[in-house]
């Protein structure tokens, strides 16, 4: 792909943005950054510019997106910008910052997507890569934006690296030739209702993970999800199936309360499921898809056991922060959705305190009801989503208020007992009160460690 010379707009100055931006300028184009952020809100991200660049804050300008020969769209901006849609009848092109590090990509590459799970799973088989001895890169939604894997100044990796990418629906409404060695989509349920017109519009964003796959790729599928198993039959890659709860005559599974594989006609015992270290009925589900990654990539089965073996988690996701009184404290902030704070509540036994709320995305809180009435003894709501929660949730669970994450830690500690759980698994964004759900994950643990002084 050529860029040098080329007259570029990166539309978005958060990490994508500013990681692809960095690049073109090393690889000499001409770079037009636009963001809706004034220049004192993106003061930290100018900074790290490499180069000079035009700067057009404060609103976008539709000159600058029409006089582009092509733009790069950070995943936070709607493609559905009047400025984009009028680029896009000029036959401007427009690209997520994935398609524009594919380009220049050589190796294998495994990507990830799915509404719950991606980023624990991407980490595994990180690990399970890493494990084996195995050159590997975890990158995208989870961290470090793929393009970052690149040398600018000769735009290109190790041929012998396998990359594994976490891609949000927003990463892939703007792909072109991007394509998966191993695609896989975890499970699908409602989530971004604030973005997509509706259910099928979300669904059509993940199925793009596998756009342009061939018969030579993979794709991955839970077999337990209605909505992933209904893409079985459109598949021009070959289709590999996990599942928890059936016997597969081909893919991973769980018998017997043991992971299985069967493959052309070769069975594998891999591992009991009771020596997984994470929590939870979903994280075994990533556990299964993980492993279909590794197997399918030729990794050493006895690496993928201890990789499982010794795997706690990943930080805000169901993470252990502390016991105190017999009273266990878990930070759950990647929580973002419904289903993802519905699994929270099945991975644990114990009665549970649990604290929600945060920027409403359009869910149905009702859906939570039935667990709330089995599991949780008090509902501690914070941020702007919390009139809604009450009113879905009020009748099956006592509620209380909260202003600050730090009232609301202290209200759960008086209101637990020892050999309770306190989780925080918001259900909704953090945007109304942090900067993101890492934020507001670390706000929860500052917290809670705050406790311990009281």
């Amino acid at each position: 792909m050529q860029v040098e010379g080329k007259n570029v707009l990166v539309v978005g100055l958060a990490r994508s943005g500013l990681s692809a931006a960095n690049f073109l300028l090393k690889r000499g184009a001409q770079v037009t950054i636009t963001d809706r952020k004034t220049p004192q809100e993106l003061e930290g991200s100018i900074a790290q510019l490499a180069k000079p660049a035009q700067l057009s804050l404060g609103n976008h300008c539709r000159e600058d997106f029409l006089r582009s020969d092509f733009i790069i769209l950070s995943p936070g901006v709607p493609s559905d910008l009047p400025e984009l849609l009028e680029a896009r009848t000029r036959n401007i092109p427009v690209y997520s910052e994935v398609e524009l590090a594919y380009r220049f990509l050589k190796g294998r590459l495994i990507g990830v997507t799915g509404s719950n799970g991606k980023t624990t799973t991407a980490t595994l088989i990180g690990k399970i890569f890493e494990t084996a001895g195995l050159d590997c890169v975890v990158a995208g939604n989870i961290g470090a934006p793929l393009i970052q894997s690149l040398n600018p100044s000769t735009g290109s990796a190790p041929p012998s690296t396998t990359y594994v990418v976490e891609l949000s629906s927003f990463q892939l409404e703007n792909i072109e030739q991007f394509r998966c060695d191993v695609a896989m989509i975890l499970n699908v349920s409602p989530d971004h209702q604030d973005r997509y017109r509706d259910f099928n519009d979300y669904l059509s964003a993940k199925k793009q993970i596998f756009l342009n796959q061939s018969g030579g790729q993979y794709a991955v599928l839970n077999a337990d999800d209605p909505h992933t198993l209904k893409m079985v039959a459109d598949r021009r890659a070959m289709t590999v199936l996990f599942s928890r709860t059936q016997v597969l005559r081909q893919g991973v599974f769980l018998h017997d309360q043991r992971i299985k594989i069967a493959w052309k006609g070769e069975k594998i015992d891999l591992m009991a499921a009771g020596e997984i270290r994470l929590r939870g009925s979903h994280n075994l589900e990533n556990v299964l898809a993980a492993t279909a990654a590794g197997f399918l990539c030729g990794v050493d089965q006895e690496a993928m056991a201890e990789t499982f073996r010794d795997f706690a988690g990943v930080e805000h996701r169901l993470e252990p922060v502390l016991n105190l009184g017999g009273v266990g404290f878990y930070n759950d902030s990647k929580a973002t959705n419904i289903q993802s704070t519905l699994q929270a509540l099945r991975a644990f036994s114990e009665p549970l305190v649990l604290i929600m709320g945060g920027l409403d995305k359009g869910a149905d809180f009702s859906a939570l009801a039935p667990l709330m009435n089995q599991k949780v003894k008090r509902l501690i709501l914070l941020g702007a989503a919390g009139d809604r929660i009450e009113a879905a949730l009020g009748e099956d669970v006592p509620t209380i208020r909260a202003r600050e994450m730090g009232q609301a830690v202290q209200m759960a500690y008086e209101h637990a007992v020892s050999g309770d759980v306190v989780v925080l698994s918001p259900g909704c964004a953090s945007f109304d009160m942090f900067e993101d759900f890492e934020d507001r994950g670390r706000v929860f643990k500052e917290a809670v460690q705050a406790l311990k002084d009281v």
